[in-house]
């Protein structure tokens, strides 16, 4: 609550803010000189683990920004398959004007949707990493007042092409957020790239300067950098200087469970096969009898697609889309930086083979408990008690009774089952007795599919069968979100 010694300002959003969000956004206020501080700077980093609202916190910095007239254009970039996550939440959370603009499509539709960019109150552009480096002459023309980083540790590797033309932008626009869990992944050097997007004055604009000035050269050759323990403090305290931490065990605020919906687009060629499976499902309801096994059984198909594979008579099974999977390697890619363990639960047997094909892929020690492994104890065992097994795999209808996976506070639905009960016994798993952390629970929900329908039967606990079927007798599509 503010006072006369730490004074507040209200975040424009639709929602009341958590304790911490209100913190953190008055933390950039300070700073970017909207309410009185010692210091300032145009560069505020939010580091914030997944399930702490950094994003909704950054739509507030954008909003009172906006209402203090010092910005009317923002560029978001973040990974490719959390774009729709902005959308979403400027949506749902935004108490002010403005308009926005996902990039999509080939290279010169999203320059053509740059150039024409226009609408009422603050303007938003959002865009992948990879097509912000190739678009980075557009979107220097574009003139962005604030840019935010989503997921910031993408460009911490100062000399890659995707972090020099960040640098470029920022060093253009007059405000800029960083937002990641954690900014050091792996090594003290990971920060300078991610500091000189945000304020170069903190540790300089040369790369080498900085080595030189917080690590020892050392081994062979003396290529590998070691940082120097007695700079410990000057190098946190010009860190932290610009920077608000919260962890969620900091956050005394938070429920004891908090979920998030990622919305996922599929790729045109799979999301075209998925309305001419829609429409072929509806149609054939038509000429058939409607209950609800015959709803479901349609559901099914559909469900599977969203997945990312279709199965046909003669070849089998096909893999249409990576989108979902794609998705899944960036929440996990931010899991592993800020150390956490994730659980990862899946209906389809295709998908499971994805995803533990992109686990191997990543070099990345998992457990798994679907149908056909034997020694489900053993598998539990190791996630639980093995610290370098990261990820645990589970089916939901194998995984979903009579496990304890407490090593892992966070739990990724991939795809989802229409049974309640399987739903909160799988929810159940990390949920019990012995879990010490707050809950986070991540749903991959495909737009525009059934995926919102299922997840929205599941939360509210209403029978999906005759929900479907009532749309059915009412006129309506039952298979559209």
């Amino acid at each position: 609550m503010a006072n006369q010694n730490n004074p507040s300002l209200p975040m424009p959003i639709k929602v009341r803010p958590y304790l911490h969000q209100q913190a953190a956004f008055d933390f950039a206020c300070r700073k970017f000189g909207l309410l009185p501080s010692d210091s300032r700077s145009r560069g505020v980093a939010l580091l914030m683990e997944m399930g702490c609202g950094k994003t909704l916190t950054s739509i507030g910095i954008a909003g009172i920004l906006y209402q203090f007239g010092l910005v009317n254009r923002v560029l978001v970039v973040a990974p490719l398959s959390i774009l729709g996550v902005w959308d979403e939440e400027f949506s749902s959370m935004a108490a002010f004007p403005y308009s926005l603009t996902v990039l999509k499509g080939t290279g010169e539709k999203k320059r053509q949707q740059i150039r024409e960019v226009s609408g009422d109150g603050l303007q938003v552009l959002v865009v992948n990493y990879e097509s912000a480096r190739i678009l980075e002459k557009e979107l220097l023309q574009y003139d962005a007042d604030l840019i935010i980083a989503d997921e910031g540790h993408k460009i911490k590797e100062n000399r890659s092409k995707q972090s020099r033309a960040m640098h470029s932008l920022g060093d253009r626009a007059s405000y800029r957020l960083l937002l990641t869990g954690t900014l050091i992944t792996n090594k003290e050097l990971d920060v300078f790239s991610e500091y000189r997007f945000l304020n170069s004055r903190v540790f300089g604009t040369s790369f080498y300067a900085f080595r030189n000035q917080y690590f020892d050269m050392v081994g062979y050759g003396n290529h590998i950098p070691r940082f120097r323990q007695w700079m410990l403090d000057d190098f946190l305290r010009r860190m932290h200087s610009i920077a608000y931490r919260v962890t969620k065990a900091e956050c005394l605020d938070l429920p004891e469970v908090t979920e998030e919906v990622v919305p996922v687009a599929l790729e045109p060629k799979a999301m075209k096969a998925y309305r001419e499976l829609e429409q072929d499902s509806f149609t054939e309801l038509k000429d058939g009898e409607v209950t609800a096994m015959n709803v479901l059984t349609k559901l099914l198909r559909l469900s599977q697609l969203t997945g990312g594979h279709v199965t046909d008579d003669d070849s089998g099974d096909h893999r249409i889309s990576t989108a979902k999977l794609d998705a899944l390697s960036d929440i996990l890619d931010s899991a592993a930086d800020q150390g956490q363990k994730a659980v990862v639960m899946a209906r389809f047997v295709p998908e499971l083979n994805d995803i533990e094909e992109l686990l191997q892929k990543k070099k990345i020690p998992y457990a798994v408990v679907r149908g056909g492994v034997k020694d489900r104890a053993a598998e539990v065992a190791r996630f639980q008690n093995d610290p370098e097994c990261r990820v645990f795999v589970g089916q939901i209808a194998a995984a979903g009774l009579g496990i304890t996976l407490t090593a892992a506070n966070m739990m990724v639905f991939y795809s989802l089952d229409y049974s309640m009960s399987n739903f909160d016994q799988a929810k159940a798993r990390i949920h019990r007795v012995g879990q010490a952390k707050r809950c986070h629970y991540i749903y991959l929900t495909c737009t525009g599919t059934v995926d919102r329908k299922v997840l929205r039967s599941l939360r509210s606990k209403v029978d999906l069968a005759k929900t479907l079927v009532d749309d059915y007798r009412k006129g309506r599509n039952p298979f559209g979100d």
